[in-house]
Order: C-alpha cells, then structure tokens, then sequence
C-alpha cells in the first residue's frame, strides 16, 4: 500500500523515468561509438586550431582531441543539458500543477495531506528522478568509456553527471515553484523554459562578447557546463544549482499554502 504522495507519484512516473534513462544510454552509446573512429583520424588538431578562439572555448574543443573533451563538446555543451532539462521542467510542472489541472489536489488535501507537505513530497519526486536519471547517465559514461576505449577516468564521469543532475534539478524545482505558486502547469513549463533559454543566451554571449563577460558566471548553463563539467572536479558553482531552486520553492510554499485551489 502506498501511503504518501512521494511513493505513489514514483510509481506512477516509472515507465517514463525509465525511457528517458533509455534514451540517454542511446545518446551516450551512439556518441561514444564514433570515438574510435574519430580519434584515427590524423590532422584533427591542426583543423581546430582554426576555429575562433571564442568557439573553441564555448564548445571546449582545445580538448576535443581526448575521450573526455569529445564528449563534453559533443554531449554537454548542448544535448545533455537539453534532454535534462526539458524532463526535469516537465516533472516540476506536473507536482501540484498536474494534481490541481487532474482534479485530484483537493481530494489528496481533504485526505489531510498539508499543501506544504504536498509540495515538498513533489519536489522530492523530482529530485529523486532526474538523481536516477543522472546517475544512468553516470554509469552509461563509465561503461561507454571502458568499451570504446575514451579514457574517463570514473571521477570526471562523476562530475560531468552530477552538473546535469544538478542544471535539472534547478530549473525542475523552479517550474514546481511556479506550478504550485499558481496552479497552472502551462505557466511552469513557460516560466522555467524561459528562464532556461535566457541563461544559456547569457552563457553563450558571455563567451562571444568581451562586455557580457562579467556577467557569464550568474548563468546556471556556465556554472554547470564552463571548461567542460567532466574533469572540472567540485567547483564552487555547483553549490549555486543546488540551492537556487530550492529557493524558490521555498519561496513559492507559502503562496501555495495560502491561495484557492482549483475545484476545491
């Protein structure tokens, strides 16, 4: 019997936690198996030295040349931290926003199940979610690498994973912010998606653009992906995604728990 609102949400999200986590293993397989035949072909360094220095830094292809550079150009500047994201929004709207639109958020609260409670057991769904979904990616990195020969050392797969894990669970929690701050599942993947495109807009002028420099290290996209997240170690930054989305949850229980809820 499931007695909370975080086992039965887990259970009902199962089949789709588990293909996104086929879907990223695809991803990690596909790429990694152009690795040998990349890695054969003579000239490529002279090649990227053409490059503007500006595009090599943001795709970071001064180290395309070695397992751990090729996939964080071709996985983590961009595929990585869009399929993350797009899950992680998609579950944060679908906590009370999806419970409210479904008609079944005043039947759980006249059940005795607080709003905050409500909320924050959702936002646990997330967070274990895209942490099942990071660690998939974690072990397809891991076992990619030992059979194509890429030469990641379990350290850096750890860390690449743990900056997606992180880059998704922000804006998830932002996108369960706005749904249970207003309700409407529409308005949190809207809010968070915007929000997301304007911080990768901000990462990667930051890395064209001498002026906007300054300002790139405010974007989550730059505290989770600048100079490659595999082989960046722990930096400073990741603290930034963890906390910044529990804030706003934070901020948005209080509204939740004190405005009208749709069909009650």
């Amino acid at each position: 019997m499931l007695r909370t609102v975080y086992t039965k949400s887990l259970r009902d999200q199962r089949r789709g936690l588990l293909g996104w986590s086929i879907g990223v293993i695809l991803i990690v397989l596909l790429e990694s198996a152009i690795w040998p035949t990349f890695s054969d072909m003579s000239g490529m360094q002279d090649f990227l030295k053409n490059y503007p220095e500006a595009m090599r830094k943001l795709f970071n292809l001064d180290q395309f040349t070695t397992g751990t550079g090729f996939l964080n150009a071709e996985l983590f500047t961009f595929m990585l931290p869009i399929l993350f994201l797009v899950f992680a929004i998609g579950r944060g709207a679908r906590g009370v926003a999806g419970e409210e639109a479904d008609g079944t958020l005043e039947v759980l609260l006249v059940n005795g199940v607080s709003p905050i409670r409500l909320a924050l057991e959702q936002a646990a769904v997330l967070i274990t979610s895209v942490a099942v979904l990071g660690l998939t990616l974690f072990a397809s990195i891991t076992v990619c690498s030992a059979i194509f020969g890429l030469g990641i050392p379990v350290a850096f797969a750890a860390s690449g994973a743990l900056s997606m894990t992180l880059l998704g669970m922000e804006f998830g929690l932002i996108a369960a912010a706005l749904g249970a701050a207003t309700g409407k599942r529409v308005t949190a993947i809207a809010g968070a998606s915007i929000l997301a495109v304007a911080a990768y807009v901000l990462h990667v002028a930051s890395q064209l653009v001498t002026a906007i420099a300054p300002w790139g290290p405010w974007s989550p996209f730059h505290q989770a992906i600048a100079d490659g997240p595999m082989g960046a170690g722990l930096p400073l930054a990741f603290l930034w995604l963890a906390l910044a989305g529990l804030v706003c949850l934070l901020a948005a229980l209080p509204v939740f728990d004190r405005r009208d809820i749709a069909g009650a």
